[in-house]
């Protein structure tokens, strides 16, 4: 197979980016398609009043086709996990493109009939968790009250608290777990997050730690870097995580509070799309100079971190996987971290000095003093992936699964009757040609 064809589903994805698994999909994406001549198309979501519930639409980025579904905003609990429509628009869609894989990513609302209309064409099916919507309907183990669940391993009863119908939360689970047996491979981020997963009862037919790559810095980083530093020497502190109780706010904001030296700067970068985390926190009342970086994209992130020597990240749950901190390493910024989950699997310099899930403000005070005293404030960049290199694993994990998709579709088409692969082929051309009536039945 030379050009294999590969179907991407995740709830997001570009011209509608959202959040860190979106990033990691596109740039898989793009890098499979430019760095080994994949095809790839996409099916993801929107949810839009002006459009005709259940339709597909097709939009085009960076020359990768994304169909995109419009949901319903108004739908049953099991329709957000379980949705016939949007099964029969996924089973039409890889009938019409007859892909050779299929590659799952973050798929709530989409839901699982995905996986179902691969297995009945046939197709292999790759999953890649990037958070824990398997195994928590909440989908972070986040409480009600905000604090981190901590069940290790996962046991529905004990979710009763956290759920509006503990018997409706079971059989979401129980159908995961069904479902969860179909999937040929299922990727991790990390080690934690795979152990997890695996010990709460999800066992696809096989798994393994898929590390995420990161964007890594430009050629000028390390100089615009340096020029900082040699025009104000005063150490810059950045945090990512917004005004936000499970991402440690609170603690930063009352060790800074406390601290009695303001021969430092803090970068805050703000997440969102207006601009607003920040509008409403009196930043002045620290120590301290203080300012807000904007909303950045992939490209443009360099700018942010050449500003910062120490990244604040004292998460108060235990995470997949941790890309700010991985960004971060990459460009020779130290991390102040608690022991996150997935976060810390990596080989920072740091880890030694690891801040504990729950330490108070006064613990998260000494290392920031730690680090404003340190005779050797500067790091050194540490060797971290690209998303070339993510995408090039992807490639050897899903050789054997690609060869035997091939190796199916040559005996169906010797089994095929007379003139019927030249009709799939056109329709598969008319799809890619952005003829998509014939993938969605008109509602009203």
């Amino acid at each position: 197979m030379n050009t294999p064809h590969l179907l991407v589903g995740n709830i997001f994805f570009a011209p509608y980016t959202y959040g860190g698994a979106t990033i990691v999909a596109e740039e898989v994406a793009r890098s499979l398609q430019a760095r080994h001549g994949w095809h790839v198309s996409v099916l993801s979501a929107v949810s839009r009043t002006d459009l005709p519930e259940y339709a597909i639409r097709k939009l085009q980025s960076d020359g990768i086709a994304n169909y995109v579904i419009n949901l319903p905003p108004s739908r049953r609990y099991a329709e957000m996990y379980s949705n016939a429509q949007v099964s029969e628009a996924a089973s039409r869609l890889i009938q019409t493109l007859d892909p050779d894989l299929v590659h799952l990513h973050c798929i709530q609302e989409l839901g699982t009939g995905i996986i179902q209309a691969a297995r009945q064409a046939k197709l292999p099916v790759v999953v890649s968790a990037h958070d824990f919507w398997w195994i928590c309907e909440r989908q972070f183990m986040i409480r009600q009250d905000g604090r981190y669940c901590g069940q290790s391993p996962v046991e529905v009863g004990a979710c009763r608290s956290c759920v509006m119908d503990i018997t409706q939360t079971r059989t979401r689970f129980l159908h995961l777990q069904d479902n969860a047996a179909e999937i040929d491979l299922m990727t991790y981020p990390s080690e934690f997050a795979r152990a997890l997963c695996d010990q709460s009862g999800i066992r696809p037919r096989d798994q393994v730690v898929w590390q995420n790559g990161v964007t890594l810095p430009q050629s000028d980083f390390a100089d615009r870097q340096a020029r900082r530093r040699a025009a104000d020497p005063r150490l810059v502190f950045g945090y990512c995580g917004g005004p936000s109780d499970i991402k440690g706010w609170p603690l930063i904001e009352r060790a800074f509070g406390g601290l009695k030296r303001s021969d430092f700067r803090v970068r805050l970068a703000d997440g969102s799309v207006f601009g607003s985390w920040w509008k409403e926190t009196d930043l002045a009342a620290l120590p301290g100079d203080w300012s807000v970086h904007p909303r950045y994209s992939q490209s443009q992130m360099d700018d942010f971190w050449c500003e910062v020597d120490v990244l604040l990240f004292p998460s108060q749950w235990k995470e997949t996987f941790g890309l700010t901190i991985r960004e971060a390493l990459a460009r020779g910024v130290r991390v102040i971290q608690t022991d996150s989950g997935g976060t810390t699997e990596h080989l920072g310099p740091d880890r030694t000095r690891m801040l504990k899930i729950g330490d108070g403000h006064d613990r998260l005070r000494e290392e920031l003093m730690f680090a404003l005293d340190r005779p050797d404030p500067y790091s050194s960049p540490l060797e971290i992936a690209d998303f070339d290199a993510q995408a090039d694993r992807f490639v050897t994990l899903t050789a054997p699964l690609l060869a035997r998709s091939s190796a199916a579709k040559a005996a169906q088409i010797v089994a095929m009757p007379k003139g019927k692969d030249s009709r799939t082929k056109t329709a598969r051309h008319a799809a890619e040609g952005g003829t998509i009536h014939s993938l969605h039945r008109s509602q009203t």
